[in-house]
């Protein structure tokens, strides 16, 4: 099951288990330590914290969810930020992994998470941000559960400067208007115009202008395969790039019921989203992205902001869709896979 990052009050979130940012005392404290303890009923929660005694830092415990909308409530001890220097990051990454832990051997299938650390505690956001991605992404590769990144506002998510720096450049300098847009340009929509581009672009080599980051296909190869669905696209490309489907729905961040339903049924045809994110997940070029979305009737267009970004990560060769994901976030996009 995938990763999703929203924007939400953890103590309303319909999961499972949700985790606190608690202190080592596992005493009601401010934040989202002492939003969780005052939605769940303090007293109670604090008598069952009482027995625990207390939690280390980067260590997990568990207790009722008590008036919250949930099973469980995890408490994990966040690192306080000291210079990076006292093994900072491997305390916060631990919280992670040992609140994902805890929650699988209680038979979790859902679970939301805040960005812990991150508030009093000093961690630096972007630092915060990308532990939080790395160890939930690594859990996520081995198991099966539904994970939110819960962040309160947008103050408290923030993108590294540098990678934020160089998506925006790259959407100043492409991002155009739907009227001042190239025809030539504009992504196929069918497949006769697919046909038709593809074999200009090997007869006059300078039709398209983005670089692409792999050899093109046959001229050959994409005239006998015009007549293949979504599902068959995708299938066959799984294979030619000799992978499993759990690594490709994984890596995809798409729920394992819906990529049954998409391998099952021919004509299905998923969300665009879904489409990119099946890309992403077997690094396709913009050529063969653009080739799959058209098997579902869909498009990449300069004209739309996310189409951009999607395409300057595909040109910088970055395939990790949880990067991927902050940054459409960060850019109030919608976000791949999930």
């Amino acid at each position: 099951m995938p990763l999703e990052i929203v924007r939400n009050d953890i103590t309303k979130m319909p999961v499972d288990a949700i985790v606190n940012a608690a202190n080592i005392a596992l005493k009601m404290g401010g934040g989202v330590c002492g939003a969780i303890f005052s939605a769940a009923g303090a007293d109670k929660l604090q008598a069952e914290c009482d027995g625990i005694g207390k939690c280390s830092i980067g260590q997990a415990v568990i207790t009722e969810g008590y008036a919250l909308p949930v099973k469980h409530i995890i408490h994990t001890a966040g690192p306080i930020w000291q210079g990076g220097k006292n093994n900072e990051a491997k305390l916060l990454a631990n919280c992670y992994a040992n609140s994902l832990a805890l929650a699988q051997h209680h038979n979790c299938e859902s679970i939301a998470l805040p960005l812990i650390s991150s508030g009093i505690y000093g961690y630096p956001k972007d630092e915060a941000l990308r532990i939080a991605i790395s160890s939930i992404r690594e859990f996520l590769l081995k198991h099966e559960m539904m994970v939110y990144l819960v962040v309160y506002d947008k103050k408290s998510f923030v993108l590294s400067e540098k990678l934020f720096t160089s998506i925006k450049k790259y959407i100043d300098d492409h991002y155009v208007e739907e009227h001042n847009f190239n025809k030539r340009r504009r992504v196929i929509e069918d497949y006769e115009c697919l046909q038709s581009v593809i074999r200009n672009d090997f007869e006059a080599n300078e039709t398209y202008s983005e670089p692409l980051s792999k050899t093109k296909r046959s001229l050959e190869d994409v005239i006998s395969q015009l007549e293949e669905s979504f599902s068959q696209r995708l299938l066959r490309l799984i294979d030619e790039k000799g992978m499993c489907d759990v690594d490709v729905y994984k890596k995809a961040n798409i729920d394992r019921k819906l990529f049954l339903k998409i391998r099952s049924e021919k004509g299905y045809n998923p969300s665009k989203v879904t489409s990119i994110a099946f890309a992403i997940a077997l690094e396709l070029n913009l050529d063969e992205t653009r080739d799959l979305l058209a098997r579902a009737g869909y498009t990449l267009s300069r004209s739309n902001k996310f189409d951009v970004i999607i395409e300057y990560f595909i040109e910088e060769g970055n395939y990790n869709i949880f990067g991927i994901n902050e940054a459409l976030f960060a850019f109030d996009q919608v976000l791949l896979g999930a």
